[in-house]
This record gives C-alpha cells, structure tokens and sequence, in this order.
C-alpha cells in the first residue's frame, strides 16, 4: 500500500473529478460518433490510467470493456510510447478482446501549470492513459458486422490490428488510419467513430491539464495512489468478511457455432482471508468455434461479480482487482492460442463465466447472489455484403429473481450494460422495419420473487442482406434458486422457422427475424409469494403478457 498525505476531503473531491474526466470521455464519444451502435446504444467504454498502467477511474459503461482495459494499456506501455502518441488496438491476443471492439490508448503529459512543476523535466513526463474502448459495427471479415458464426480463425472475423500509433507527437498518422479503413465496410463511419474516440481521449488530456492546475501535479499524482488504496481498503474489508473456502460450480455452453456439443466451464473459487482466487483448470479445451475467450474477457467478468457480490459502490480502479487473482491453463476456453476465433467469447463466453463465477460464490453468500438471469446478450447482426449497411444489436432479457425482490424484465444482464437501439431510429438508419417489440408474457421463472420477462424483437429485412445470431440459453433455461422455478429459453426464427443458436444465413428481401430472449429464473417458493405481488403482475400484465 501506497502511503499518502492527502486529507480526506480532498480525496474525495478529487475522486469525484477523476471519475468525472472518464465519464466526460464517454459522453463526448457518444456525442460525436456516427453510427447508432454507439451513439444511440452506447456499446462504447472510457477509463483514466496512472502511468504504471493501474487503471485510476473508470465511467459506468460495459463491464467486459473495462475489466478488460489494463491490458490494453499493458500492451502499448511495452512499446515505448511518448507524450502525445495515440495507440489504436483491437488484438484479441495483444490487449483487446475481439475485433469490432476497436481501443484507443492516449499517453497523457499535461504541461506544467503550476509553480513546484514548472521547469521540471519530470513535468513532460507521462503521467497517465486515457483508454475509450467502443463497438465498430464492422471490422472486415467474413461477414457484414464482423460477428460470423461460423468463423473456425480469428482471420474471418476482421482486421487484426496489434497497439500502433496511430497519433505520433500529437500528429495523425495518415498511413495508418487509411490502413484501419481499408479493409472494412462502410469506411466512412468507421471514420467517424475513429475520430469520436480521439476526441474522447483529447477531452481527458484537457481535463487532467485542469485538474493540474487546479490542485497542482504533485496532489493530483499523489491522488492517483491515494484513490487506488481507498479502493482496495474497501474491498479487502469486503472480501475478509465471506467466509473462507473453496466453492466449485460448473456450467455449459450451447456449442460453439461449428458443433452443437454443450461446452463446459468450471470454476474453483477460493476465498483466504481478504483475497480471492479463481481457477479455471477444470475448463474445456479450445474450441473450434469462435466461443474462445482471451483470459482478459475472463478477468473482466470475475472482477464484475465480486464486486457485485461485495459492495458495487465502492469505487472501481485497480484496487478493486489487487486482491483477485483469475487463472486458466493456456490453450483452453478461456486462454486460447492463436489463432483461435473468439468474437463470441468476448459476448457470450463472458456470460457464462459471470453465471458459474456467481453460482460458486452463491455457497459462500448466498443471500448476495439472485436466480441466473437470461445469461446471453442475443447478438443480432444484419448487413449488406456491399457494405451500405450494417446493423448490430444486443438485446435484453429477463434478471433473475433477488433474493428480496423480483427480476428486472427486459434488461441488459451481466457483462453488457447498453441500451437499445430506439425503433424510429434503427427503421431511420437502416432498410428495417420493427414489426414487434414486447415482453415474453410467462417467460420468468415463477417464485416467491418472480424472474424478470424476456423480450420478443420482430424485425423485417427490406434488402437482401446477411444475418448472424449468436445466442446461448436455447436449451439449457436460467435456473432458479431455493425453490423458484427456471425462466424460459430463447428462441431464434427466420420466417416463422426455428434456427439454431449460432448461425449466419444469408436472406432476401421481405424475411423476418424474430428474436425471443429468455427470462430471468425465480427466487424461493412460488406458493409463498404476496398475494398483492400476485395481483400486482396480473394488473401489469406479467402473467398474461403485454407489449413495451
């Protein structure tokens, strides 16, 4: 532990302006990108780094980004950035985690603003990363959309960039960004977005500068630690009062987009006093399939359940991650070798992590852990081969039943934290026309609490285009706990016709595709549920369905 002189009040005025420098970086991303995946969606990330790589402040966005982020920023610190070098990254194996999700790393040198800084060579010195992290709707590869279910290689999902600099001494690189959009549809897009995320990381480097002079380098550097040990402090506290032992869970994948062979993934969470270790030994190997996960996406979703089953409101930095340890023999589901395809573990692989990780803790604290939710993120992606369009989405479903109070209906669950794509603006955007969007009347698992309602989306395809569903919970349904029952399983259909999980097809115009994602599983004895509860869902239409 770092030991710091800061006073209290001023940590937590400049703990508050730190996370308001990550979250200012996402709203000018999301204000200044072009297409709708981000700008209506906000599938996008941004956090603040210290120079050592440690991550000092992060917005409230995609936990699968975030959690993700520090090895990125791993990555670029190995190649010797400067003051002023932008390194831009999408290498599942070198610090991403698939290819659509295309990162940014800003190496930050704010000037000396203040007197005890002035003329001080340490002054130029880099003292932190700004890191925006966003969702391109398409990357090249073998499909529209970059997301195909079929891909048996990292090289059919899309361009592989490793951490280049992109910006060299504050100058764009013009050869290298013409080399990003070579290779992908709709270059003019992703041009956009490009530069919303540059704007992004600039708007950090103004900030930082502000903060510079405001309370001077050397308390906002001394902040940076000081922010990292109030974390950690937290969390030990937190962690230290589970009880100690080791707690196992095994759960399964519904194929890999090659074989319809379920796919196992088993943890060992071990709690030892103020620390946690989680082992993935007993995971499957490889896959063919792209349900391959890189060990950061594995990371990412470890650290979003302990700190969902800990205390979610203490700050999230690296003090958080300290006292957590994630392991996966090299070669397996979650740490593949090149090059194995992975554009579905980083969305679906990482939910499933989140299940088994929360189901293995549920033995520890079980009055901290609710009913499994839908468990997928319901990956719909639809595009013209010519490039004119791409449409992605992920769309919501049921939470599982808290142990206090009933599921959410139609929410992002686990590591995805984006909203929808609004209909007048997708019908806008794209040759799409919505022809439903409702709850799955029945979908939640019946309980004491109720799992929350799945969703049915309808859309028609006006143009003859390419579709790619990766989607999990389709046979196996979200389970429910201490007596609630299991909530419903997804469904795929293409005119009416059921599909599989994870399939890519190309379509005429006039098909429609129907997603119907699967609800949340129910807490406790449906026979000791509120009889005003029970009113109340009869009243909302919760047990006899109604649209949104």
């Amino acid at each position: 532990m770092t030991d710091t002189t800061i006073d209290p009040v001023t940590l937590e005025v400049l703990r508050n302006q730190l996370e308001s420098v990550a979250e200012e970086m996402g709203q000018t991303l999301i204000r200044g990108a072009y297409s709708p995946n981000i700008k209506e969606r906000r599938d996008c990330s941004t956090a603040l780094f210290d120079a050592d790589g440690r991550m000092i402040a992060q917005a409230e966005h995609i936990p699968v980004h975030l959690g993700a982020m520090p090895a990125a920023v791993d990555a670029v610190r190995d190649l010797d950035p400067q003051p002023g070098d932008v390194f831009v990254l999408n290498d599942p194996f070198t610090g991403g985690t698939h290819l659509p999700d295309v990162t940014m790393v800003s190496a930050l040198a704010p000037a000396a603003v203040d007197g005890s800084a002035a003329g001080d060579e340490s002054a130029n010195e880099i003292v932190g990363y700004a890191v925006s992290r966003a969702h391109h709707a398409d990357v090249g590869g073998m499909t529209p959309g970059s997301m195909p279910a079929g891909a048996q290689e990292i090289y059919q999902e899309g361009l592989r960039l490793p951490p280049t600099r992109l910006v060299e001494g504050g100058d764009l690189r013009e050869d290298v960004h013409s080399l990003v959009l070579a290779n992908v549809r709709n270059p003019r897009e992703r041009r956009a977005d490009l530069r919303a995320q540059l704007a992004a990381n600039e708007r950090a480097a103004d900030r930082l500068e502000s903060l510079f002079a405001e309370h001077g380098r050397e308390t906002v550097l001394e902040g940076f630690d000081a922010v990292i040990d109030y974390s950690r402090e937290r969390i030990v506290d937190e962690i230290a009062a589970l009880p100690d032992g080791s707690y196992e869970a095994i759960d399964v994948l519904e194929g890999d987009g090659v074989t319809d062979d379920d796919v196992e993934i088993a943890a060992t969470v071990t709690i030892d006093g103020a620390e946690i270790d989680v082992d993935f030994s007993g995971t499957d190997g490889q896959l063919a399939g792209n349900l391959n996960a890189p060990l950061a996406v594995a990371k990412s979703a470890v650290f979003f359940v302990v700190r969902c089953v800990t205390d979610p409101e203490i700050p999230p930095n690296h003090g958080c991650y300290e006292p957590v340890t994630v392991r996966a023999p090299e070669g397996t589901l979650l740490n593949p070798d090149p090059p194995a395809a992975v554009v579905g573990g980083n969305v679906e692989t990482s939910q499933r992590v989140t299940d088994v990780v929360f189901a293995a803790l549920a033995r520890a604290a079980p009055d901290r852990v609710p009913a499994q939710g839908q468990g997928t993120m319901n990956n719909l992606t639809i595009g013209a081969r010519d490039g004119s369009f791409t449409y992605y989405e992920t769309i919501g479903g049921g939470f599982g039943a808290r142990p206090d109070r009933d599921g959410m209906d139609g929410v992002q669950v686990g590591m995805t934290n984006t909203l929808n794509t609004p209909v007048e603006s997708l019908e806008t955007e794209y040759p799409l026309r919505v022809e439903r969007y409702a709850l799955r009347p029945d979908s939640g698992g019946e309980g004491r609490y109720r799992g929350g309602l799945g969703l049915e989306r309808v859309v028609t395809v006006e143009t003859d285009a390419t579709v790619s569903l990766l989607t999990e919970r389709r046979r196996h349904a979200p389970t429910g706990v201490a007596g609630g029952e299991d909530g419903a399983t997804g469904e795929n259909l293409l005119d009416g016709d059921p599909v599989s999980a994870k399939t890519t097809v190309d379509v005429e115009a006039g098909t429609t595709v129907t997603v119907r994602t699967p609800g949340g599983g129910g807490h406790g004895d449906p026979g000791e549920r509120d009889p005003d509860a029970l009113e109340a869902d009869r009243r909302a239409g919760k047990r006899t369905g109604g649209d949104s």
